[in-house]
């Protein structure tokens, strides 16, 4: 059997998935069970070319992926392992991989990861050492062959194995606001400039977003393959997403009414689900989606259904369906203007709303300015002051903290003005002088996650910093440079010291940054003296 990367990269099959979630308790247990019948049915079935196996869906905790992609990889069909960021640090990442890898599971969807909830005991602490970007640049350093030091500072560089990830991110523009939607895609960039190979889009019930995720692909010349998400959907779970229970997935308010209204039919409104998961599977076909990725199928019979529903519409019915499932909330934000006749986005013409924001933009905050002018003024690579703080932490007795007077200056003032959590490697520049760590719920430092409601971070009920992020930014004309900073990965073993020491003396991220961008042009100029 080809690999799904294979597939992905040298064909123009269009490819169907399906998401097993595993469960909490043994794989002897009643659900785990039938989840594994679920399974082996699916093994059989040569319509099915991959399975996805979740991790801790939903932040509940669950039975390991592994444990139900062992049968199902070793009967001979590709698998996707979810891997999440909320329960592991990044050597606890690391390690899964390694594991993975060595059983022979490639393919690998990096999350971010819900927010754990209810557990053993209580709710359970969400980990978050690092995020999705974070994961995806690891694994792609993996596949290069890691290099790493036995100890800070040896000088002795190790090589890795390499290994042969195929690495999946998720995105999702089914968001109300600007400010969360061209986040998004910022951010979607940036997963796969770092090593992701293939995309699965969040669930929606919006032909002309769908659309418009392709549309901007096109624009900016990324050929990476998208897979669409369909979510068999009941009247239950339709209240659930409608009520925003599950983080970044939403039932829209016309959807809603049709749902709540197929309660009093004989099927529970089964036919209509059935049917409307086939016609998003036709859509996404038409698009020019690389697949289908089926959610919320828990019984066989189901899938062949949809299958066979799916099968019996002529080749362009699709254009009809995408009129009819098009979902959406008064007001909500579209980057493409919409085609009348289509009901799909018109590639490369932004809503005459938002080209008018970009024309006509409004006065910037003065928080903003002025952290950005002292933040210039101190921390500009060779400018006086930074020299001159240099030069006093070096003198400094305790050099990972400064004077004592200096550090008792940055510590109050960034409390006060930023509810500074003293992680020793500030992303304040990286995040418009917002700071992550005391305002971001997951401590997101390369983007926002996918999980906000309507703008609002989905453990709080306070507007997502991203989305605040970017309103700071757009009135200068840089929100579109929110993420030139990423990749960033905190150094945990700064928490507690002078941030603006170790950005002088260049051992936080930027430093490292700057090091590392310095060493390559070193490393070209040496390259290009030897082929002259």
């Amino acid at each position: 059997m080809e690999s799904l990367q294979y597939k992905l990269n040298h064909t123009n099959d269009f490819l169907y998935g399906i998401e097993l979630v595993s469960s909490r308790g043994m794989i002897e247990d009643g659900k785990a069970v039938r989840t594994r019948q679920m399974a082996d049915a699916l093994g059989a079935c040569e319509q099915t070319y991959w399975v996805s196996i979740t991790d801790n869906a939903g932040g509940n905790p669950t039975l390991s992926p592994m444990s139900l992609g062992r049968p199902i990889l070793y009967g001979g069909k590709e698998v996707v392992i979810h891997l999440s960021c909320k329960e592991f640090n990044r050597n606890g990442l690391e390690s899964e991989a390694w594991q993975l890898a060595s059983e022979g599971f490639h393919n690998i969807l990096a999350l971010s990861g819900d927010a754990p909830i209810f557990g053993h005991g209580g709710n359970a602490k969400g980990v978050f050492d690092i995020d999705s970007v974070a994961l995806i640049s690891m694994l792609s350093e993996m596949n290069n062959g890691m290099e790493y030091k036995s100890f800070p500072n040896s000088k002795k560089i190790h090589k890795l194995s390499e290994t042969n990830f195929f690495t999946g991110c998720a995105f999702t523009n089914f968001k109300y606001h600007e400010n969360e939607v061209i986040p998004q895609y910022l951010k979607l960039e940036k997963k796969i400039e770092n090593g992701a190979d293939f995309v699965i889009i969040q669930i929606g019930y919006d032909s002309r977003k769908m659309h418009e995720v392709l549309a901007y692909m096109d624009q900016r010349q990324i050929n990476t393959p998208v897979i669409g998400n369909v979510y068999l959907l009941n009247c239950g779970v339709a209240k659930i997403f409608y009520d925003k229970k599950i983080p970044g997935v939403v039932v829209p308010d016309r959807l809603f009414k049709i749902t709540e209204g197929l309660r009093s039919s004989p099927d529970k409104g089964k036919a209509f689900f059935l049917e409307l998961a086939a016609k998003q599977s036709a859509i996404y076909r038409g698009l020019g989606y690389r697949g289908s990725y089926f959610g919320g199928v828990h019984h066989y019979e189901d899938l062949q259904k949809i299958y066979a529903i799916e099968k019996s519409f002529a080749k362009d019915d699709w254009k009809i369906f995408a009129k009819e499932i098009a979902y959406n909330r008064p007001g909500e934000f579209y980057l493409y203007e919409e085609d009348k006749q289509t009901g799909l986005s018109i590639p490369g013409q932004l809503t005459e709303s938002y080209a008018s924001s970009l024309k006509n933009r409004q006065r910037g905050s003065w928080g903003y300015k002025f952290s950005h002018m002292m933040h210039k003024m101190m921390f500009t690579p060779n400018a006086t002051i930074s020299k001159i703080g240099a030069k006093l932490v070096n003198g400094a007795k305790d050099k990972m903290q400064g004077p004592k007077v200096m550090r008792t200056i940055e510590h109050a003032s960034k409390v006060v003005m930023f509810g500074c959590k003293d992680c020793g490697d500030c992303s304040l520049p990286d995040i418009a002088y917002l700071c992550p760590e005391s305002q971001c719920a997951k401590n997101q430092r390369n983007g926002p996650c996918g999980g906000t409601r309507d703008g609002l971070c989905e453990v709080h009920d306070f507007e997502c910093i991203w989305a605040r992020a970017y309103d700071r930014l757009k009135p200068s004309g840089a929100e579109l440079h929110l993420l030139d900073h990423v990749p960033v990965v905190q150094d945990q073993a700064l928490r507690g010291t002078s941030s603006w020491a170790n950005t002088w003396l260049g051992r936080d991220h930027h430093g490292k940054k700057e090091a590392k961008a310095l060493l390559q042009v070193k490393l070209d100029n040496k390259n290009a003296l030897k082929k002259s």
